[in-house]
C-alpha cells in the first residue's frame, strides 16, 4: 500500500503517513495491526539551539564596532567617529535582538528599552556636532512619539477586546504630535510664520482615519460586515 499524497510504501496496518501526515483510507483493504514501516521519531526534525544562534548573532553585532575602531585609530589616531557606529549597533541589538533572549519577552518593558537607546544616541550625536538641537527639538519629539508608542503597547498587551479604539486613538495622537514638530523646528531655528503650515495636512489625514476606526468600532454591525468582505 502506497501514500497517495508523497508515494512512499506503507504497511497494511498504517493510518496516517509518517512523511506528509495525510491519512491513508483504502475502502477494499482489511487493515491489520502490522507496524508500521517508518517509526514515529525517524523524521523528526531537529530542534535550532537558539542561545547558540543569539550567541553568533550578538559576534556579528560585536564586529563592526571593533572594525570601526581599528579604522578610526589608523585614519585619526584617535577615537573619532566609532561612536556613532557603536551607537548605531547598540540600537539595533536592543530594539531587534536582546529580546529574543528572553522566552516571553514583554514588549512593555523592551519598547522602552529601545526608545530610550535611541533618545541617548540622539543626544551623543547633538553632544559630538555641538548642536543645539537636541533639547529643543530631538528630546520633546522623541519624548512625545515614546509616550505614544509606549502606551499603545501596553494598551494592545493587556487589553484583547475593541482593539480599533487603540488604533484610532494612536493616529489622533500622532497627528497631534506632528503639529508638534513644525511648533518645536519654528522655535529651534527661528522661523517667524504664523499658525501651522504643512503639519495641519497630516492631522487632519490620520484624524479621519483615527476616527473612521473608532466609528467602526462603535457600529457593531458595519464592523461585522466588514469582518465578513475581507475574512477578518
Amino acid at each position: 500500500m502506497y501514500c497517495i499524497n508523497c508515494g512512499i510504501e506503507l504497511s497494511d496496518g498504517q493510518k496516517i503517513c509518517p512523511i506528509c501526515q495525510t491519512r491513508v483510507y483504502h475502502p477494499d483493504l482489511k487493515k491489520s495491526d502490522a507496524l508500521p514501516t517508518y517509526p514515529r521519531r525517524a523524521f523528526k526534525s531537529e530542534e535550532i539551539n537558539i542561545k547558540g544562534l543569539l550567541f553568533v548573532v550578538t559576534i556579528l553585532h560585536l564586529i563592526p564596532i571593533i572594525f570601526s575602531i581599528i579604522f578610526d585609530l589608523n585614519l585619526n589616531g584617535r577615537i573619532d567617529w566609532t561612536g556613532y557606529v557603536v551607537g548605531a549597533v547598540l540600537l539595533i541589538y536592543v530594539t531587534a535582538v536582546l529580546p529574543m533572549w528572553f522566552k516571553n519577552p514583554n514588549p512593555v518593558i523592551f519598547t522602552p528599552c529601545s526608545l530610550l537607546t535611541m533618545v541617548v544616541f540622539l543626544w551623543y550625536i547633538n553632544f559630538t556636532v555641538e548642536g543645539e538641537w537636541f533639547w529643543t527639538l530631538a528630546f520633546p519629539i522623541s519624548l512625545m512619539f515614546s509616550g505614544i508608542v509606549i502606551t499603545m503597547v501596553t494598551l494592545l498587551r493587556y487589553i484583547k477586546r475593541h482593539r480599533l479604539y487603540i488604533f484610532g486613538g494612536g493616529f489622533i495622537a500622532t497627528g497631534i504630535a506632528i503639529t508638534f514638530i513644525e511648533f518645536f523646528i519654528h522655535l529651534t531655528y527661528e522661523i517667524q510664520h504664523d499658525g501651522f503650515i504643512w503639519s495641519l495636512y497630516p492631522l487632519v489625514f490620520l484624524g479621519i482615519i483615527g476616527l473612521t476606526l473608532i466609528v467602526i468600532e462603535i457600529v457593531k454591525p458595519f464592523k461585522e460586515s466588514l469582518k465578513k468582505v475581507f475574512f477578518l
